[in-house]
């Protein structure tokens, strides 16, 4: 068991980054991973699968949290994006492109975020969100559409 949990752990900021990248709201990305794991170990699971499961829990809450949301959400001063090294970061870009990311819908977002920052396929964004591939597909060419146009 320790195993697990040490792989559990490990996987703690994958999943609040992408939780991160799907709500775009750092206060409600880290309280999603939270109820995740609390949920877990409230009912005594250990998933199996591990890093798969944990990352579909925390997609279904994020998605849960996104629809109890009353209002749209609205862009604030929080990072969204890590910064990079000192010498390589260009805040000026960065902010730009944050910006563009949070003009996306959430499930655009989320599949950029698999394919560009977690480096997934379409085929394994596709099972992973239990849509088809070509929408997986799609939802990432229409966001990549969006953010050029933003940031031209």
């Amino acid at each position: 068991m320790s195993g697990q949990a040490s792989s559990t752990s490990d996987s703690g900021g994958s999943l609040y980054r992408y939780a991160l990248m799907v709500l775009a709201d750092p206060a409600a990305a880290a309280d999603v991973v939270q109820a995740v794991f609390v949920a877990l170990l409230r009912h005594g699971i250990y998933p199996d699968s591990g890093e798969r499961y944990l990352r579909r829990a925390v997609r279904n809450e994020c998605f849960s949290a996104l629809r109890r949301r009353r209002h749209d959400l609205l862009a604030d001063a929080t990072p969204i994006l890590e910064a990079v090294e000192a010498d390589r970061d260009c805040p000026d870009e960065r902010l730009a492109l944050e910006r563009a990311l949070r003009a996306l819908p959430p499930e655009q977002r989320e599949v950029v975020h698999l394919k560009v920052f977690e480096g997934m396929t379409f085929q394994e964004i596709a099972d992973m969100t239990g849509e088809s591939i070509n929408t997986a597909s799609s939802r990432y060419r229409y966001a990549i559409e969006k953010l050029r146009v933003h940031l031209t």
